[in-house]
């Protein structure tokens, strides 16, 4: 029977160590702030924004909410980014996806100064990420590498498949698995023979959005499962991209879903956005 990474009790860890660092900046008279953007009215994201703010309200983090309509004009979104870039009181900007398609997000990303890019999204930070440098990590990506670490579950030499290329996850996972020494498959829609890469697999992290799609006999005894996906069953339950009750039988170690990486995504992000404020201060960019 597999070990259950317990994604919540890692994040509730993280997050009180972060309050601790945000206090101890406090008493310096440095205040961490992060302005969040959300274009349209969608429901999901909704859920998404009330949780990051509840986080930052555990840290200790102060949070900037900004509501923009479904109408909103690119120039418009633009001019708020640098509104924000140029504001000294706030340390991190998230710009909340999805966003209205008559927009323009790459192009949102890339006006995000680097040193407030706390979803690790910019071209700077992607960049910096492939060579090596020390950067704000993508907030997922990074809890899937914390709970490696916490778990003692070392990569070197390890054969990991990726199932997803998105540039939120898939992508920035390639590199940080390379930089723990990992061989890494990258495996997608167009995949030939997927069954072939998996079934070799010391770990797998899945993140393409499909319920259930990881199947017992996709995998090999002793294999390592990371569930990024998040959906919903055909009985509206919350599940993941891997069939949990059958492929835990084989797995040594398995995150749930919900509970696994989900919590570790946004204590990634408070992570980043203390980051930012000691990185913008060790700058002296105020």
């Amino acid at each position: 029977m597999a070990i259950i990474i317990d994604g919540k009790a890692l994040a509730k860890k993280i997050r009180e160590n972060l309050k601790i660092e945000c206090d101890e900046l406090k008493e310096k008279g440095i205040n961490p702030k992060l302005a969040v953007i959300m274009v349209g009215d969608n429901q999901a994201s909704k859920v998404y924004v009330k949780n990051k703010s509840k986080a930052c309200n555990e840290v200790g983090i102060e949070y900037e909410e900004y509501l923009l309509k479904e109408d909103t004009k690119q120039e418009e979104l633009l001019d708020l980014i640098e509104k924000l870039n140029k504001d000294k009181s706030v340390n991190g900007i998230l710009l909340q996806s999805p966003i209205p398609k008559h927009l323009n997000i790459n192009e949102a990303f890339k006006t995000i100064t680097y040193l407030k890019d706390v979803d690790g999204f910019t071209p700077s930070s992607v960049g910096k990420l492939c060579i090596g440098e020390d950067t704000f990590v993508s907030c997922t990506p990074l809890g899937v590498i914390k709970m490696f670490e916490e778990y003692d579950i070392d990569l070197n030499g390890k054969d990991v498949v990726i199932l997803g290329r998105s540039n939120i996850v898939g992508k920035p996972l390639i590199q940080c698995c390379l930089q723990k020494n990992a061989t890494v498959t990258t495996c997608h829609s167009k995949t030939n023979n997927l069954k072939e890469h998996t079934k070799r697999a010391d770990v797998i992290i899945s993140a393409i959005g499909r319920p259930k799609f990881v199947t017992e006999d996709m995998v090999k005894d002793g294999v390592v499962i990371i569930d990024v996906g998040i959906n919903r069953d055909e009985n509206g339950k919350l599940v993941g991209d891997v069939d949990f009750e059958n492929v835990e039988k084989k797995a040594s170690y398995i995150t749930p879903v919900p509970g696994g990486v989900g919590p570790m995504t946004i204590a990634m992000l408070m992570n980043n956005v203390i980051k930012a404020t000691k990185e913008q201060y060790k700058e002296k960019t105020f």
